[in-house]
C-alpha cells in the first residue's frame, strides 16, 4: 500500500541552460521582432529566453541537491579559459513543436555540445530522465507558430556565457515562469599567488 506522503511528493520541472544577461536578451528580441510578428505565433517573453543544455523534466525536490552536485562536477570537468560565445545568425521553424527559433552558428553549437552531452549523460547515469535528443544550440523566440517560414538570416547576435544554470520551470496562467536555482561557473579562475 502506498502512503499518502509518497503519493504527494513535491516535484519540480528542471533543466540545465545557458542563461543570458538581460541586455543580451533585449538585443535578440529586437533583432527577431519582425520575424516573430510575421510568424503569427506568441512571442516568448524576453525574461524566458535561454539555451537549453539538458531538459530533465519532473524531478522530486529531494533530488535537487544531487543535481546540484552533478552540475558542479560537470562545470569543473568542462571548465574553459574563455567564456562560451554563441552567434545566432538564422531563424528556423520547428514544425512539430510549432516554434520559431534562432539557431547558433554550427561551429558555436559544436563547441557547446560536449557540455550538453556531459550533462545529459551524467544525469541519465544518476537515474534522472533527461531528454536525449541531440543538442542544437537554439533559442525559442515564438510559440504556437501557425505559419511555416523558410529558414531566414538574422542580423547576427552574440551571447557570451561564463556559467550555466540549473533552472526551475513552473506553469502559470500567463505561461511558463523560469527561475534560476543555481549557477555553475565554466571559466577557469586564476589562482592567486601567495
Amino acid at each position: 500500500m502506498t502512503s499518502a506522503a509518497a503519493t504527494s511528493e513535491r516535484t519540480q520541472r528542471l533543466f540545465f541552460a545557458l542563461w543570458p544577461q538581460d541586455e543580451a536578451r533585449a538585443t535578440l528580441v529586437h533583432a527577431a521582432a519582425k520575424a516573430v510578428r510575421h510568424s503569427g505565433g506568441r512571442p516568448v517573453p524576453a525574461a524566458n529566453l535561454h539555451v537549453t543544455l539538458a531538459f530533465l523534466g519532473t524531478v522530486p525536490e529531494r533530488r535537487t541537491a544531487e543535481l546540484q552536485r552533478l552540475a558542479e562536477a560537470q562545470a569543473l570537468a568542462c571548465a574553459r579559459e574563455q567564456p562560451i560565445a554563441l552567434t545566432f545568425e538564422r531563424f528556423d521553424y520547428f514544425r512539430r513543436a510549432q516554434v520559431l527559433c534562432v539557431l547558433a552558428a554550427e561551429e558555436d553549437s559544436a563547441a557547446v555540445r560536449p557540455l550538453a552531452s556531459a550533462l545529459q549523460d551524467a544525469s541519465a547515469a544518476a537515474g534522472f530522465n533527461p531528454d536525449l535528443k541531440p543538442f542544437r544550440a537554439h533559442v525559442t523566440v515564438a510559440r504556437k507558430v501557425m505559419r511555416a517560414t523558410a529558414p531566414a538570416a538574422l542580423r547576427a547576435v552574440v551571447w557570451k556565457f561564463s556559467a550555466f544554470a540549473l533552472v526551475s520551470s513552473r506553469t502559470e496562467a500567463a505561461g511558463p515562469v523560469y527561475s534560476v536555482v543555481e549557477s555553475y561557473p565554466l571559466v577557469k579562475t586564476q589562482k592567486a599567488h601567495e
